[in-house]
């Protein structure tokens, strides 16, 4: 939607009830309804050989947030959830380019939201793991503790699939919104290997990026 936040009519609303001490106040979870610009067909079917796949910022920090608080573990820099609301990031990707396929890589990370989009568009995805953003702190975090920052939750960011020759004007106006600053490129949809989802390693070989059976972290939202 293109109204401001306050203007978002609230269709529906729930409450939490939690042990005391353990997240004292009042939770009050709300649902809106938007509107969907005419023209815009964003499908996770629609993904096609030739497509970019951009990513909106660094992965994992919300996972990596949550735990380190449940574990109590202390970074030297404060690891913070990316949690926020992308209606204004994603406004201006539509202005610029033809979204073919929108998602938000929460539970299952980054990996597993791409292995569904290969899956439901009988495609390839190929993706080079240099050109995925991830914090320092959060890929320490990861190596310390056994974890793929690739199937890490994350509340703040969106993947979003476009024809390759309007990636660049698509990547631009990504990264011309605060949410957007560390957006990037990270591979292409493919013909070959449909249905699958594999990786160019920094190291120079190439690995399946596997659809979990489990999850890496216990539920986290």
């Amino acid at each position: 939607m293109r109204e401001a936040v306050g203007a978002i009519p609230i269709a529906t609303g729930d409450t939490k009830v939690v042990d005391r001490g353990k997240g004292d106040g009042v939770y009050i979870n709300t649902s809106g309804i938007g509107v969907v610009r005419a023209g815009v067909d964003i499908d996770p079917r629609s993904a096609r050989p030739g497509d970019a796949i951009l990513l909106s910022g660094e992965i994992a920090t919300h996972g990596i947030a949550i735990l380190s608080v449940r574990e109590g573990i202390e970074f030297e820099t404060a690891v913070e959830t990316d949690s926020a609301w992308l209606g204004p990031l994603v406004d201006a990707l539509l202005d610029a380019a033809t979204v073919r396929v929108l998602r938000d890589p929460t539970r299952g990370g980054v990996a597993s939201t791409l292995h569904e989009i290969a899956v439901s568009s009988g495609v390839g995805v190929r993706i080079e793991e240099t050109a995925i953003p991830v914090r320092d702190e959060v890929r320490g975090a990861c190596e310390i503790l056994g974890l793929d920052p690739l199937y890490v939750a994350n509340e703040g960011k969106c993947l979003a699939i476009v024809p390759g020759d309007q990636a660049d004007r698509a990547l631009a106006a990504m990264r011309g919104h605060p949410l957007g600053r560390d957006a990037a490129r990270i591979g292409e949809i493919v013909a070959d290997h449909a249905g699958s989802v594999r990786l160019s390693s920094r190291i120079g070989g190439e690995r399946i990026v596997d659809l979990m059976s489990g999850e890496q972290l216990p539920r986290i939202c």
